[in-house]
C-alpha cells in the first residue's frame, strides 16, 4: 500500500508539472485559448501535417508543442487512473482481511 500511495503522490506531482506547462503555453499566445483538457485545432488536413505551417510557423509550432503535452497529460491522468483501482483494491483486501 505504501508503494501505490508513493506512486499516486508522485504521478499527482508529474500531472501538476504538466498542467503548469500547458498554462504557460495558453499564456503565450492569445489564439490558444484557455482550455487546458482540450486539444487546440484551427485548420489541419487529414493525414498530412500542416499546411498552414506556410502561414504561421511561430503559432503553429506552439499549437504543436501544446497538443504534445495534453496527449502526454491525458496520459498520466490513465494511468493515475489504473493506480488509483490497483491502490483502491489493496485498501479493500487489507481492510477485509
Amino acid at each position: 500500500m505504501f508503494f501505490g500511495t508513493l506512486v499516486m503522490v508522485i504521478l499527482y506531482l508529474i500531472l501538476q508539472y504538466t498542467l503548469a506547462w500547458i498554462r504557460y503555453f495558453n499564456n503565450l499566445d492569445t489564439r490558444l485559448g484557455d482550455s487546458t483538457w482540450r486539444w487546440s485545432y484551427d485548420y489541419q488536413v487529414v493525414g498530412k501535417r500542416d499546411i498552414s505551417d506556410l502561414d504561421d510557423k511561430s503559432f503553429i509550432r506552439l499549437r504543436r508543442k501544446k497538443n504534445k503535452i495534453i496527449t502526454f497529460m491525458y496520459s498520466i491522468v490513465m494511468i493515475m487512473f489504473i493506480a488509483s483501482m490497483s491502490l483502491l483494491s489493496k485498501f479493500m483486501l487489507f481492510f477485509i482481511n
